[in-house]
């Protein structure tokens, strides 16, 4: 099943017919929200709102980890994500699309960042993090809709920490490591969707400029951010419908991602406790 995580303003697909509200504790804690499982075109989708249905968690807050597991545990197989980002190239322009395709670190290590440790040792391949099928998938959709804007098929996007906004300096930085966006939500969601054996997919909405550029007239206030967002939001969902529709769960299950642990555990099976048995064979299914 295809599972979408809704970032800042997607706090519901509104054309999803509920079917069931999946209240979930995860061995890792509460997911941001619940789960809503529902039907579009059809189709079986589940929805999970990142920051929560009211909003009410910053980004280095979110339990990225609780929402993977829960979404797994709930029958996903693959994830499409939404988030807002900044642009760091001249030609990603506000309103513009961008499906990402590598991530740049640089958080800060105030977030949990493996489902690994306290016994169970693991080492993923994460060269190529987000998955080919999924964003081939989010790039053949685009070209089926009328849709008044961009998207890149390629991008790298580094995360900061946040809340706040960077420095020129900093924007300059990110821009000599080769990022074309910046963000503050893909990682570690990105990385625990490949432990967790996920097809994971990202597509992010250009608000801004972040702050690298000289005229300043281009350095935006908040509120201007999440109205060039908001203006976006149609086409997205239009976009996520389409890829709902037309969402194959064999090719799904012919994805890299979905094998991603395989030769990566360590630990001897015997020697782990049926706790840790419990929640890995959810990350291995």
């Amino acid at each position: 099943m295809l599972a979408i995580i809704g970032g800042t303003g997607l706090y519901k697909l509104p054309n999803l017919t509920q079917i069931e509200e999946i209240q979930m504790e995860t061995p890792f804690g509460s997911p941001s929200s619940p789960i809503v499982k529902g039907v579009i075109h059809d189709a079986q989708v589940l929805f999970l709102s990142r920051h929560g249905t009211q909003h009410g968690l910053l980004p280095h807050e979110v339990n990225y980890a609780a929402n993977l597991f829960a979404l797994k545990k709930a029958g996903a197989k693959a994830i499409i994500s939404i988030s807002a980002v900044g642009s760091l190239r001249e030609n990603y322009k506000p309103g513009d699309l961008v499906c990402m395709d590598q991530y740049l670190d640089m958080t800060k290590g105030n977030r949990r960042m493996s489902y690994f440790g306290s016994g169970v040792v693991a080492h993923i391949q994460s060269a190529t993090p987000v998955s080919e099928v999924q964003r081939n998938l989010i790039i053949g959709a685009s070209k089926k809709i009328d849709m008044n804007r961009t998207l890149h098929a390629t991008g790298t996007y580094a995360c900061v920490e946040g809340p706040r906004l960077g420095t020129k300096a900093e924007s300059h930085m990110l821009r000599i490591l080769g990022a074309d966006i910046v963000g503050m939500t893909n990682v570690p969601e990105v990385f625990l969707a490949r432990e967790a054996q996920l097809a994971y997919s990202s597509i992010g909405v250009v608000t801004d400029y972040d702050s690298w550029m000289e005229d300043s007239t281009k350095h935006v206030a908040v509120d201007q951010i999440f109205k060039v967002y908001s203006e976006s939001i149609a086409d997205v969902i239009t976009l996520i419908e389409t890829c709902i529709d037309d969402y194959d769960a064999n090719s799904t299950e012919s994805c890299e991602s979905r094998k991603s642990l395989q030769g990566s555990l360590l630990t001897q099976p015997e020697s782990l406790s049926n706790e840790s048995r419990a929640w890995l064979s959810t990350l291995l299914s």
